[in-house]
């Protein structure tokens, strides 16, 4: 009787397995085409992705490269305006190479230079506009953008904004040179606006976590200056 029952038990299971497999038969032989669309399919993603990236892509970065000399001269030489619409000798500024190479690296950095230069030019609303199109590439760089955009949010006197920027750019990464500086702008920001016990904590934290640094060198005075103020 057991044995009948392990037999009938082994024949059972012989059942589920050819019928699990002619399923899956029956299911690629219905869905053959359109599992090899889906492959196909995939296979000129990947084929598309690398040649766009080997093809178009990277010519397109040097050729972006190539056209931004010109408009980095002129904005080391202090020549903002220049550097912003024409450099000289036939070579896109900084404006063009952003329209004209949307989507490249020199093209994003490129929105870093305008900004800075809408600021040296005194033109804050396109400086805060290029500077938060940036997309930058390290700390050094988030430090430099969050710090002009608040020189540009002060200059226009929105300092609640400018000090959120400042903010951002002191806690951009571990910097001690950077991190110190504009931690002593958010305090100086804050004292300006009367509120010492803020201004006391940006300035503490200069002293505690940047000793070495030239902000932290003399850090006492702001502090006991706020102190007494409070």
């Amino acid at each position: 009787m057991a044995r009948r029952r392990k037999q009938k038990q082994s024949e059972d299971t012989l059942v589920d397995l050819v019928d699990v497999k002619d399923n899956a038969s029956d299911f690629l032989e219905t869905n053959q085409k359109n599992i090899l669309g889906i492959l196909a399919g995939l296979v000129l993603i990947v084929g598309g992705y690398i040649f766009y990236t080997q093809f178009v892509q990277a010519p397109k970065e040097k050729d972006a490269a190539a056209q931004m000399v010109q408009a980095q001269a002129m904005f080391e030489k202090d020549s903002f305006a220049l550097a912003l619409t024409n450099p000289g000798g036939g070579f896109m500024g900084f404006l063009d190479i952003i329209d004209d190479f949307g989507g490249t690296a020199v093209a994003n950095s490129a929105q870093y230079y305008a900004g800075i230069s809408y600021l040296q030019l005194g033109q804050f609303d396109a400086a805060i506009d290029y500077l938060g199109a940036f997309d930058p590439e390290g700390t050094v760089l988030a430090y430099t953008k969050y710090g002009a955009m608040g020189d540009a949010y002060a200059e226009k006197n929105d300092f609640s904004s400018a000090l959120s920027s400042y903010k951002k750019a002191a806690n951009a990464g571990d910097n001690e040179v950077l991190a110190a500086y504009y931690l002593k702008k958010v305090g100086l920001l804050h004292e300006k606006q009367g509120q010492p016990a803020e201004a006391k904590a940006a300035f503490e934290k200069i002293k505690n976590d940047y000793p070495a640094s030239q902000e932290g060198t003399d850090i006492d005075k702001y502090i006991a200056r706020v102190e007494a103020k409070g």
